[in-house]
């Protein structure tokens, strides 16, 4: 299997944990910061609900949705910028051995 320079391993998490912390902030502020602020946010209108009520019942569940389809493209990206071969990775994880 080759290996991976420890400066480019260093920069590719580095940069998958930016992401995910990312991600995670968003999800708490759609998930928790609407009700925190669900009385302020009752004055904002939203398919003629008040915001904090369409965000509990459907928001949330579609900003997560969206989160994951954000994530997917931004971690083809990072896999790009760093060098990392799905196919490669698909064969090893099949068992398979790569020659090199």
């Amino acid at each position: 299997m080759k290996k991976i320079e420890k400066k480019v391993a260093d920069g590719y998490f580095r940069a998958r944990t930016t992401m995910i912390v990312i991600y995670l902030a968003i999800g708490f502020l759609v998930s928790y910061g609407v009700v925190l602020f669900a009385e302020p946010l009752s004055t904002i209108t939203f398919n003629h609900f008040p915001l904090h009520y369409y965000m509990g019942a459907q928001g949330a569940v579609l900003t997560f949705i969206i989160l994951l389809f954000v994530n997917a493209v931004v971690s083809d990206k990072i896999d790009k910028k760093y060098g990392i071969d799905a196919k490669k990775n698909e064969s090893i994880s099949a068992g398979k051995t790569l020659d090199h």
